[in-house]
C-alpha cells in the first residue's frame, strides 16, 4: 500500500474535477480524499495499490473532458488506512 499526496494545476475548478476524481478512485478501489484549494489547484490524497495509484496519476493527467491540465505534482507519505474516498 502507498499513500500520495497529488497536486493538480491548470483549469481543474468548476469543470467536475472533485467528482470526476473521486468516481475514478471509487473505480479503482482506492481511498483518501479531494478537495479544491483557494488557489484554484486540486489536492488529492490517494491511497491503495501501487498499480492502481499509477493509473489513477495517469487519469490525473488528463482530468475530466472540461477539465485543462498543466501540471501534476506527487509525494508519496505514510499509507493511512482510510475506508472511502470522499470529497471534501
Amino acid at each position: 500500500m502507498k499513500r500520495l499526496k497529488i497536486t493538480v494545476e491548470g483549469h481543474v475548478q468548476g469543470v467536475f474535477f472533485r467528482d470526476s476524481t473521486r468516481n475514478k478512485a471509487v473505480e479503482l478501489g482506492i481511498c483518501g480524499f479531494v478537495c479544491n484549494q483557494p488557489n484554484g489547484n486540486v489536492y488529492i490524497e490517494a491511497e491503495g495499490e501501487y498499480q492502481l495509484l499509477e493509473s489513477f496519476i495517469q487519469w490525473c493527467h488528463k482530468g475530466p473532458k472540461l477539465a485543462r491540465v498543466d501540471n501534476v505534482k506527487v509525494v508519496e507519505c505514510r499509507p493511512q488506512k482510510e475506508g472511502n474516498f470522499i470529497i471534501t
